[in-house]
């Protein structure tokens, strides 16, 4: 008896998957909740399990797009079967006739099966390749991301404004308290806190940041979800920290660390990834120095943080050297006034450069 392995359903607005890989072989036995396939989607990355215990019978090969629902392998009960005896043991080796043969009749006899042979060893020559460039199919998330983007640019009126912040304070702050936090809290207070902190402070000065469109409708959003861009092997996600402005560093820092643990193990669930009203995109980490980035529909506005670089600053009539940051507010022109998102951008700063008032709530 078999049971049938289907795609399972992972989401109400999705229809099929990519089959990316095989942990099982086929053939292979296969206990009760082991690990068969991933799934990928153009949302989340799932495992599927082993409903039974029994031997795989494998029926779509990785890297095939199959639907929700589809019959993909199959697990009969038992073991795998053991080789037969006889097939094992070694085949007796055919002898010539000890009379003499004619030489005209003995040449067939001999090359017919020499000829055989030579036709099922000599493998067929691949197709040359000259190494210069590859195809393969777009994953079903990187399909996704490019969809998103292209969207983002074509229903919203998106325009970027630009700020710098010293980090100077924040950076002493972080230092005094970050041998204590760690003892206290069990994780490292790390910079995207405070920046979120200083973001939910921002969109309560600008609320109109925190709204979006609907049709015809604005919504205005009366609570603080921010997504954090995050950057996996698969591509960019966008994991939602909810109620930021009701948490405390400590729960800000454990639900990043969380989330990057999910993202690196592929356990990013699609409830981690809906319903954000804001978000925060660190291209700092990779070294970038400034950009654009680019909304995350349906929201309006999402705020680019970049690489801490030393420049020479003018303070009170002095050339001195200070940790700088560009910040960059991408918005929804048609949601957001120019003087709003300007607004909004100097309270970010604001915020860093005096980071006591966000950790007095002040």
């Amino acid at each position: 008896m078999s049971t049938e392995v289907k795609v399972p359903a992972v989401g109400e607005s999705i229809s099929s998957g990519l089959l990316s890989v095989w942990h099982k072989k086929d053939g292979e036995s296969v206990t009760l909740g082991e690990v068969l396939f991933t799934l990928e989607t153009d949302k989340v990355s799932s495992e599927v399990n082993a409903t039974e215990s029994g031997v795989l019978t494998i029926q779509v090969p990785e890297g095939e797009e199959v639907k929700i629902g589809q019959v993909v392998a199959l697990i009969k009960a038992g073991s795998p079967a053991e080789p037969k005896a006889e097939a094992l043991a070694p085949q007796p080796v055919a002898t010539a006739p000890a009379a003499p043969v004619p030489q005209e009749a003995a040449k067939p006899a001999v090359q017919a099966p020499v000829a055989a042979v030579a036709a099922v060893a000599t493998p067929v020559a691949a197709a040359p390749v000259d190494g210069r460039s590859t195809r393969k199919k777009l994953s079903p998330l990187r399909r996704k991301i490019a969809t998103q983007l292209v969207a983002a640019q074509q229903t919203a009126a998106i325009l970027t404004t630009f700020n710098e912040c010293d980090m100077t304070e924040v950076m002493s702050l972080r230092k005094q308290m970050q041998e204590a936090f760690t003892a206290k809290h069990g994780i490292k207070l790390g910079f995207m806190s405070f920046f979120i902190k200083a973001t939910v402070d921002a969109l309560k000065a600008v609320p109109s940041i925190n709204a979006r469109m609907d049709g015809d409708d604005l919504i205005q959003n009366h609570y603080h979800d921010i997504g954090v861009a995050v950057g996996t092997e698969r591509g960019l996600i966008v994991p939602v920290l909810r109620d930021c402005d009701q948490k405390s560093f400590a729960q800000i820092e454990q639900d990043l660390v969380d989330f990057a643990v999910k993202a690196r193990d592929g356990k990013i669930g699609m409830s981690d990834l809906q319903g954000g009203t804001f978000t925060i995109s660190n291209g700092g980490v990779y070294g970038s120095l400034m950009s654009t980035p680019i909304l995350n529909p349906p929201q309006s506005g999402i705020l680019g943080m970049h690489k801490i670089q030393e420049r020479p600053m003018a303070i009170k009539g002095q050339v001195v050297v200070r940790p700088m940051m560009y910040l960059a507010l991408s918005y929804d022109h048609r949601v957001v006034d120019g003087k709003e998102a300007v607004t909004f951008l100097v309270r970010v700063k604001d915020c860093i450069e005096n980071p006591m008032r966000l950790l007095l709530g002040t």
